[in-house]
């Protein structure tokens, strides 16, 4: 027996050295693609924050009816949610992904045209119609690729794209704004809306030529890499034999636990990500390549501080408090955040801080629903906390821009939503520890 404990040794240190491999040419094959593709989704949301400093004025629309067009969105995405994803499950995420992209960015373009509340109002909506699916598709796509001990630092690097939408879209959405100010006889929003579509519409090809549905379709791929990821994937299937089907997800306690938690996540981080210009230039700076460059720096902080907490989750198998604390976080940084600081320097340190465990608790939040679903549980649970999470969009947006006419300053709301967020904590760290974390 002592002869032969160094043979299987050697053959376990093979296997994982190989394991190490085969998902690090996974990763570098599909999620510096997913990471962009995120970021073309983001820009959208980025840039209709940007887009109201000048839109407002030249529409003549009031803070009620941009918050309203803003959540409207969450409208469209919450109705077409599901569906989006199980016909993702039917049809294969390569080629549902990119027809959402594509989609998207052609409505997208749109929105220059827009004149009236009515018309801002349709097409948010189709917007939402037309990105249903993306985020929770996308996921599910990483779910068929990377098991759970290597997934959460996935998720992470896939949801980093969230804040570096913001690092890349708040300098570039205020450059635009200023540098294509009437040229053509268009306003700077105009420009906005339309450059930034083209992005998506390009990745949605590339998306038809770079992803694989199954490990067994990849051509880059050797038979025993395949088969590696393969049996990694089987086993972790036979541990989450409670939820496989699809409507079996639809009735879990645990996906509606998970629903309303992210419905109050994501409440509070759309009341960053659309005001945060807003609460920049309340200190008086109206340059909006300034304003960008600075809406920038609390969303770099967010991609260190995502990576280390994800990182650190995987190592020590450990998802609930990995959420939850960053979550706590977010709502002591918001209910500081609603005290109107003189100084900027506090201000972005705040904001800062804030940002940074926003973005943490959202990549740490979506390692959670795949360590007990799988299959088509997987693609209707993630779809179905997506799409409850994102009315929370909905609901704070135009709260928020509702609160802002009455009161006359949006930071009333963060006091709000910093509680909501704490309801978030209670529900994560109820969920049961010998499901989630692993």
């Amino acid at each position: 027996m002592s002869l032969q404990q160094p043979t299987t040794d050697a053959a376990a240190v093979s296997d994982d050295a190989l394991r190490d491999v085969v998902y690090r040419k996974a990763m570098l094959r599909f999620m510096p693609l997913l990471c962009l593709c995120l970021v073309a989704a983001y820009l959208d949301r980025v840039n209709v924050g940007f887009a109201k400093l000048t839109m407002l004025d030249d529409l003549g629309f009031t803070n009620t009816v941009f918050g309203l067009g803003a959540g409207v969105f969450f409208l469209g995405y919450f109705l077409f949610e599901v569906p989006s994803n199980a016909l993702l499950h039917r049809i294969g995420a390569r080629a549902w992904i990119a027809r959402i992209m594509i989609t998207w960015g052609v409505i997208g373009a749109l929105m220059p045209f827009v004149q009236t509340p009515t018309q801002f109002y349709i097409l948010r909506f189709l917007l939402g119609v037309a990105e249903a699916g993306f985020s929770p598709g996308a996921m599910y796509f990483i779910a068929c690729w990377f098991p759970s001990d290597r997934r959460g630092r996935m998720l992470a690097l896939y949801l980093t794209a969230v804040p570096l939408s913001s690092v890349i879209g708040g300098p570039l959405s205020g450059y635009i704004l200023a540098a294509f100010a009437d040229v053509g006889g268009w306003h700077g929003w105009q420009w906005l809306f339309l450059i930034e579509t083209i992005p998506s519409i390009v990745l949605g090809f590339v998306v038809l030529k770079v992803l694989v549905d199954r490990p067994a379709d990849a051509p880059w791929l050797s038979e025993q890499e395949a088969a590696l990821i393969t049996a990694d994937l089987a086993r972790e299937a036979e541990r989450n034999q409670e939820y496989t089907g699809f409507f079996s997800a639809l009735r879990s306690k645990l996906v509606w636990q998970l629903s309303i938690a992210y419905f109050c996540i994501v409440s509070a981080v759309y009341v960053l990500i659309f005001w945060l210009p807003t609460l920049i230039k309340q200190h008086g700076i109206s340059d909006p390549v300034q304003i960008g460059w600075l809406t920038a720096v609390p969303y770099f902080c967010a991609i260190v501080a995502s990576l280390l907490n994800n990182a650190h989750a995987d190592r020590h198998r450990e998802r609930r408090w990995h959420t939850a604390l960053p979550c706590i976080v977010t709502a002591i940084g918001m209910a500081v955040s609603w005290v109107h600081f003189d100084s900027l320097l506090l201000t972005m340190l705040v904001l800062s801080v804030t940002a940074a465990a926003a973005s943490t608790t959202q990549a740490a939040f979506w390692s959670v629903p795949p360590t007990f679903l799988s299959g088509a549980a997987a693609a209707a649970g993630l779809a179905l906390i997506n799409s409850i999470g994102n009315i929370g969009g909905m609901v704070s947006t135009s709260l928020v821009g509702w609160i802002t006419d009455l009161t006359g300053n949006s930071q009333n709301s963060l006091i709000l939503f910093a509680g909501i967020l704490l309801v978030s904590v209670v529900l994560v760290v109820r969920l049961p520890a010998h499901l989630v974390d692993r």
